[in-house]
């Protein structure tokens, strides 16, 4: 499988896409640990969130695009099949988004390669130093580690001919990568979207947009101005996405407009 880094600035029209979100729960997930709310005792499932996580599957034969291996990443393999992982793009280095990389070892055992891992300079030199075990050349050889390749990316890039193109959005201070495919764009984690990079968003079509809660927060979008966002990008349809257990999912606080839903794990769509 070959993944090549461009410099050109347009994207390419993309083939048929089948985006599974993995997880759409925030950074404790839902429910949370040693909390007795509504939500967390809910036994609907769509209310039992993982961390965030997204696969995209293209072509013939089936090539796998991870979007983060969230701390929930094995749990998320096994209970959606996940048998091929080609490669993996980090919106930014935050434990509930990367802790689950050391599970991308059995994908290197079954498809005996290397496994390239995409994001900005900032992000991966982070994975680096957190997983330094894997980077550092002090561990054995053997199972012991997974086998990565750190592919360093700020403009449109390939992944097995497709064209993905990483945009950057704000998550408090931190630069986090959103990421468009075509008419498909995943934006997670953050709480303002930079006027260039709302025009990189122009077209959008399908949208999958952070919205952590009703009550505002100093990173991440509410449901509420995620809405705002969601109207201003005018995609024809918008998840939103991590949500924390102030959020049930059958019983939103506020309206949702024609074509916006909640996520849930496990949705799955073809673009």
């Amino acid at each position: 499988m070959g993944s090549q880094v461009a410099s050109a600035p347009l994207l390419r029209k993309a083939p048929p896409l089948r985006i599974t979100i993995l997880g759409c729960g925030t950074s404790t997930g839902v429910p949370v640990v040693g909390c007795d709310c509504a939500v967390c005792g809910s036994e609907d499932p769509k209310n039992d969130r993982m961390r965030s996580g997204l696969r995209i599957a293209f072509g013939d034969p089936e090539r796998v695009i991870l979007i983060d291996t969230s701390a929930d990443f094995r749990r998320q393999c096994l209970r959606f099949d996940i048998r091929r992982v080609d490669a993996v793009l980090f919106t930014h280095a935050h434990a509930d988004h990367i802790f689950g990389l050391d599970d991308l070892r059995p994908f290197n055992f079954r498809q005996k390669a290397d496994i390239d891992c995409f994001g900005s300079h900032q992000t991966l030199a982070s994975v680096k130093k957190t997983f330094a075990y894997i980077f550092d050349g002090q561990a054995p050889e053997g199972g012991g580690k997974p086998r990565l390749r750190l592919r360093p990316v700020d403009a449109t890039f390939e992944v097995a001919g497709l064209s993905i193109e990483p945009i950057p959005v704000l998550h408090g201070s931190l630069e986090v990568f959103a990421y468009r495919v075509g008419t498909f764009a995943y934006v997670t984690d953050t709480h303002e979207i930079p006027e260039a990079s709302m025009a990189k968003l122009d077209g959008v079509e399908t949208l999958i947009l952070d919205a952590l809660r009703y009550r505002p927060h100093p990173t991440h979008f509410s449901v509420q101005q995620a809405i705002q966002v969601a109207s201003r990008i005018g995609a024809r349809r918008t998840v939103l996405t991590h949500l924390n257990h102030e959020v049930d999912y059958n019983a939103p606080e506020v309206e949702l407009p024609a074509g916006v839903e909640l996520a849930y794990d496990g949705l799955s769509f073809d673009i």
